[in-house]
C-alpha cells in the first residue's frame, strides 16, 4: 500500500505534470521509461519536459491552448506530453500511423495550436491539418533554461482531449481536466496497490485512453513505464507469443490488455502451459469479457497474480469499475455473464431506468457514472454534452454520465455488463428507451446461449437493421473447424429450443472471426447482413450448411420472411417508372422520339437509346426510395454518404429529361444550350467526381 508521506503527496499535487514533477524530486535517478535500450530517469524527464515546453511556448502554445502528439513509440512521446501540460495547455494524442481519414478528423476538430511529431511524420500531418508542426528529432534544446514556463495551470484546467467513438462512427472528443484524472490515479493507485517499485507495461496505442491511464499510473506512481516495442493493440502481425518472454525479460509487475489479446494471450499460455512470472496484477478492458474467460486466465496464472475485468469511458476517466476474479468460484452461468463489479474509490455508479432514475437490484438499465473522474463534455459539442452529462438529483455531486452501456445490479452489489446501446442516448421517450434496454438484455442473453454452444468459440448477438424501418437480432459465431451442428441453420435451431418465448436472433450467421476495429473491439458496422431465409426448414438447412462451411457472411438459416420485400418493391419501381417515362415522353416533350428523319436501319439503335433512358430513370427513382441505407453500410462519412448518395440519383435519373431536352433544342440555340450544359452536364461531371472520392476514400475508421 502507498505511504502516508506519498498519500500526502499525491492529494497535493494538483496536476498531473506537478505529480511527475514530485516523483522526478524524490527520486531523480529511478528509471522512469524505458523502450527497448533506450531509458529515461525521472530527473531527465522532468528536465527535458521542462526544456521543450519553453520551446512550445515559444513557438506559440500558450496556456489553455491544445497540442496534438503524434509520435511513435519510445521514450520521447512522453516528454512531449508533459512538455504541453507544463506549458499550460492540453494534449491531444494522435497516432502517426492512423488512417488519413482519422488524421485529418481529429486535426480538423480539435483546431490544435501545434503538432509535435517528428520528421518521418511531417508530409502526412501537414496535408491533415494547418497547425504549425514541431519536431521533435529536429528541436535543439540545448542552452534552454532550465525551468518550465510560469504557467497558472490549476486542477479545473484541461489535461487532454480523448477522441473516442461516436454514434456516427467519427471519434468525438472527449475533455478530460487535470482533477479528472488525478482521481481517477488515487483509486488506481488503491486498488492496484501500485508502488515505486512496480514495472508496468504500455502495450497500447498513444490515441487511445487506456494509453493515457497507463503513463498517469506509472509516472504518477515513481514507477517504472516500459513500453512494448510493438504496438500490440493496432499491429496485427504481433504475435502474442512474443508477450510472455517480454515480460520476464523487462519484470514485469502490471499490465493491461484489451479483451481479444487477453483471449489470445490465454489461448496461447493454455497450449503452451507457460506463465507470466512476476506478473502480479493483469487487468483486462475495452470489451465485454466473460466470467469464464476471466476465471480461466486466473487460473493460469495461479494465485500470484490477480486478474481485473475493468469497465469504464473516457468521459469519466478511463476505469470506472472493477471485478476481481480472486477467490471467485466458477459458476454454471459464467459462460453467460460479464462481471464488472463495484466503483473505483471516488466513483460511483448507478443503473437508471427509461425515467432517468435509478433501479431496484436484478433490473436492467442503463449505467450512470458520476464520480471525480467525470469529465467536462464533449469538445464544441453542446448538444451532445447536454444529453449525456445530466442533472441527477440521487447524486451527491447532482451530475452523472450515461454511458449508453445496459447494466443490471446484482443482489451482492456486483455490476453484471449487458451491452452496449449508444443509440438510446439523447431525448429519447420513456418507452423507447425501455424497449432498447429490453432488448440489450435479450441480446445478451441470447448471445450467452450461443457462446455454450459446444461448438462456438466466440460469439457475438447484436440488433441490426435488416431493411429500412426493421431492426432485429443477428446472432455471429466463430465455430471450431469441422465441428457438428455449427452450421447457421443448426445454431438458429439450438437457439429457439434454448430461448422458447421469441429471444432467439433472426439468424445465426457463422463466420471465419469476428470484424474488430482498430481498437480490437466489435465492429458492429462490418458484421455482414444475413442472407434471406428460404421457403422451407430444409432448404434453410443447406443455406446454413453452405454458410457454414465456406466461413462466409451469409446466414444460415432465419426465422422471418421468406423473401426481403425491399429488393421487390425497388424492381417493381424500376419497371413502373420506366413504363411511366416511355409512354409520357410524348406528353412531356412533345416531336423529342421523332425517327422520321432518321434513316430506318438506325430506329432500333434509337429505339434501345430511349429505353435506356426510361430505365436509367425508373432505376433513379428506385434508388431515391430504396438507396441511401445501403451507402450508410458502406462506412463512409454521413456527409460523403449523403452527397454520393444524391450523385447515383442524378447520374441514373437525368438522362431522361436531359437528352429529350437536347433533341428538341436548336443547336444554335446558344442561350437554351448554355443553361443546358450548366444544368446537366457540369453536375453530371461533379457528381461522378463525388462517386470516385467515394469509392477512393477508406470507410471511417471506427476506434
Amino acid at each position: 500500500m502507498p505511504t502516508d508521506g506519498e498519500a500526502t503527496e499525491g492529494r497535493a499535487a494538483e496536476t498531473l505534470h506537478g505529480l511527475v514533477g514530485l516523483r522526478a524530486g524524490q527520486a531523480p535517478q529511478a528509471v522512469a521509461v524505458r523502450c527497448g535500450d533506450a531509458e529515461l530517469t525521472y530527473g531527465e524527464l522532468d528536465a527535458r519536459a521542462d526544456a521543450l515546453a519553453r520551446r512550445l511556448a515559444a513557438h506559440g502554445l500558450a496556456p489553455g491552448g491544445r497540442a496534438a502528439v503524434a509520435l511513435g513509440r519510445g521514450t520521447q512521446v512522453y516528454v512531449a506530453l508533459l512538455a504541453v501540460l507544463k506549458a499550460g495547455a492540453a494534449y491531444v494524442p494522435l497516432e502517426p500511423s492512423a488512417p488519413d481519414a482519422l488524421l485529418r478528423h481529429v486535426l480538423t476538430d480539435a483546431a490544435p495550436d501545434l503538432v509535435v511529431t517528428e520528421e518521418s511524420h511531417r508530409v502526412r500531418l501537414a496535408d491533415a491539418g494547418p497547425a504549425r508542426i514541431v519536431c521533435l528529432d529536429t528541436v535543439d534544446l540545448t542552452g534552454r533554461p532550465a525551468d518550465p514556463p510560469k504557467t497558472p495551470t490549476g486542477p479545473e484546467d484541461l489535461a487532454c482531449v480523448l477522441y473516442t467513438s461516436g454514434s456516427t462512427g467519427l471519434p468525438t472528443g472527449t475533455l478530460v481536466e487535470h482533477r479528472n484524472l488525478l482521481s481517477a490515479y488515487r483509486g488506481w493507485r488503491e486498488v492496484y496497490d501500485l508502488s515505486p517499485a512496480d514495472r508496468i507495461l504500455q502495450t497500447s496505442s498513444l490515441e487511445f485512453d487506456v494509453f493515457t491511464a497507463d503513463w498517469v499510473r506509472a509516472l504518477g506512481t515513481g514507477a517504472t513505464l516500459v513500453v512494448a516495442p510493438r504496438n500490440l493493440t493496432l499491429d496485427r502481425t504481433t504475435d502474442v507469443a512474443d508477450l510472455p518472454a517480454l515480460v520476464a525479460v523487462e519484470r514485469i509487475t502490471v499490465l493491461e490488455l484489451n479483451a481479444r489479446l487477453a483471449r489470445r494471450l490465454a489461448a496461447h499460455l493454455a497450449r503452451t502451459g507457460q506463465a507470466l512470472p512476476g506478473v502480479r496484477l493483469l487487468t483486462v478492458g475495452a470489451e465485454k469479457w466473460y466470467l469464464d474467460e476471466q476465471l480461466g486466465l486466473q487460473r493460469l496464472l495461479g494465485d500470484g497474480t490477480r486478474v481485473l475485468n475493468v469497465y469504464g469511458l473516457a468521459e469519466a476517466a478511463v476505469d470506472s469499475t472493477y471485478f476481481d476474479a480472486m477467490g471467485t468460484a466458477a459458476t454454471e452461468d459464467g459462460e453467460r455473464v460479464s462481471l464488472i463489479g463495484r466503483p473505483f474509490p471516488g466513483t460511483r455508479v448507478y443503473v437508471v431506468g427509461p425515467n432517468g432514475t435509478p433501479v431496484a437490484p436484478g433490473r436492467a438499465g442503463e449505467i450512470a457514472i458520476a464520480g471525480g473522474g467525470l469529465g467536462r463534455g464533449y469538445l464544441d459539442r453542446a448538444d451532445d454534452t447536454h444529453h449525456r452529462f445530466v442533472r441527477a438529483d440521487f447524486d451527491p455531486d447532482g451530475r452523472v454520465l450515461l454511458t449508453g452501456d445496459i447494466g443490471r445490479l446484482r443482489d451482492d452489489g456486483v455490476l453484471e455488463f449487458l451491452g452496449r446501446a449508444a443509440h438510446v442516448v439523447g431525448p429519447v421517450a420513456v418507452a423507447r428507451r425501455a424497449a432498447v434496454v429490453s432488448r440489450v438484455a435479450a441480446a445478451a442473453q441470447a448471445e450467452g446461449r450461443l457462446r455454450a454452444h459446444p461448438a462456438v468459440r466466440e460469439a457475438a448477438v447484436v440488433e441490426l437493421e435488416l431493411r429500412p424501418g426493421l431492426r432485429r437480432l443477428v446472432g455471429y459465431a466463430v465455430t471450431a473447424p469441422d465441428a457438428d451442428g455449427a452450421d447457421g441453420w443448426s445454431l438458429s435451431q439450438y437457439l429457439a429450443a434454448q430461448l422458447p418465448d421469441g429471444g432467439a436472433p433472426e439468424a445465426v450467421v457463422p463466420v471465419p472471426e469476428l470484424p474488430r476495429t482498430r481498437a480490437g473491439k466489435l465492429d458492429r458496422a462490418a458484421l455482414p447482413l444475413p442472407a434471406p431465409p428460404e421457403h422451407t426448414a430444409a432448404g434453410s438447412a443447406k443455406a446454413g450448411s453452405r454458410a457454414g462451411k465456406g466461413g462466409g457472411g451469409k446466414a444460415g438459416g432465419g426465422r422471418g420472411s421468406a423473401s426481403d420485400p425491399t429488393g421487390c418493391l425497388a424492381v417493381l419501381c424500376v419497371v413502373l417508372v420506366a413504363f411511366f417515362a416511355w409512354i409520357s415522353t410524348d406528353t412531356f416533350y412533345p416531336g423529342a422520339t421523332d425517327l422520321s428523319v432518321v434513316p430506318g436501319s438506325y430506329h432500333g439503335w434509337f429505339q434501345v437509346l430511349y429505353l435506356c433512358e426510361n430505365l436509367a430513370f425508373g432505376a433513379g427513382v428506385a434508388f431515391l426510395l430504396f438507396g441511401f441505407p445501403a451507402v450508410l453500410r458502406q462506412g463512409r462519412s454521413f456527409r460523403l454518404s449523403l452527397l454520393t448518395y444524391l450523385s447515383v440519383v442524378w447520374l441514373l435519373a437525368s438522362w431522361w429529361p436531359q437528352d429529350n431536352l437536347y433533341r428538341l433544342t436548336d443547336a444554335t440555340d446558344w442561350p437554351r444550350e448554355t443553361a443546358l450544359v450548366f444544368t446537366f452536364n457540369v453536375p453530371l461531371m461533379a457528381a461522378a467526381l463525388v462517386v470516385l472520392t467515394f469509392l477512393l476514400r477508406r470507410p471511417t475508421a471506427r476506434r
